[in-house]
């Protein structure tokens, strides 16, 4: 089991923590997101790490991390970055795919460790309790997610008003088999021969894309159904909220940080 994180991003919203530092070193709790995210994977037994960076990446190199630079991150995306890292997704073995903004507890961890669907997705079914502590309208930042009878996904990442059409949020947190990694890669190389739609949209693409296209070739994408236990830092107002709710013991009902 090996783990890749994705810590290109800017955090422009985090501003003006993100001026000298990239996103993932910003600090929760007086530890950075990217110290509790590793501590997390080590004490599931996965030391294997790489991190794939952009901004202000060599402040990562120079913590002695696995890092595969993507030169472009200003101008492109999550997927973009995630497959510049090539080397690292071709080595053997299951592989974790994390957000570089978010921390996880320990059991949700472990539960789409042992999950065997070819791609597995973690999804928070109690999302309406945490985005209506962070947003006045759930629905201004919260996206499709539509599960199958056998809970696999059906659809995930599109703009709704209709709270029907969001049975989960996604959390940034993905795991792909070992043995489908080649074809993964096969499926991201002919994307990129067909130039998707164009090719600036095609470097622009969200994983919640990605993941789209295949379900819609019709691979086996099921959900790592969790209540709560995550926490994503994508704004000021997100890391001031969790610091108040740490100070007054009240940050483990939706998230129990690793001391």
């Amino acid at each position: 089991m090996r783990a890749l994180i994705l810590a290109a991003g800017e955090g422009s919203r985090l501003r003006p923590l993100t001026e000298n530092k990239p996103k993932a070193l910003v600090e929760l709790c007086n530890k950075s997101l990217l110290e509790r995210q590793v501590a997390t994977l080590k004490i599931a037994g996965i030391s294997d790490i790489a991190i794939a960076t952009g901004y202000r990446g060599e402040q990562i190199q120079k913590l002695g991390f696995d890092c595969y630079h993507n030169p472009d991150y200003a101008s492109t995306n999550m997927v973009n970055s995630l497959f510049n890292a090539l080397p690292f997704l071709e080595k053997k073995g299951d592989l974790i795919v994390s957000y570089g903004d978010i921390v996880y507890q320990l059991d949700n961890l472990e539960k789409i460790i042992t999950s065997d669907a070819a791609v597995s997705v973690m999804i928070d079914k109690q999302w309406l309790k945490y985005w209506q502590l962070r947003f006045i309208d759930p629905l201004s930042d919260a996206e499709s997610l539509i599960l199958n009878d056998d809970c696999t996904i059906k659809e995930l990442g599109l703009k709704t008003q209709n709270y029907n059409d969001i049975q989960g949020q996604y959390i940034g947190l993905i795991k792909v088999r070992g043995d489908k990694l080649t074809a993964l890669i096969n499926f991201y190389q002919d994307l990129a021969r067909q130039k998707l739609s164009n090719i600036k949209d095609f470097n622009n693409m969200y994983l919640t894309d990605f993941i789209q296209l295949l379900i819609n070739a019709n691979w086996d994408v099921g959900a790592t159904c969790v209540n709560g236990g995550w926490l994503e830092v994508d704004s000021l107002e997100d890391l001031n909220l969790y610091e108040e709710l740490a100070k007054d013991k009240k940050l483990d009902s939706y998230c129990k940080l690793e001391k």
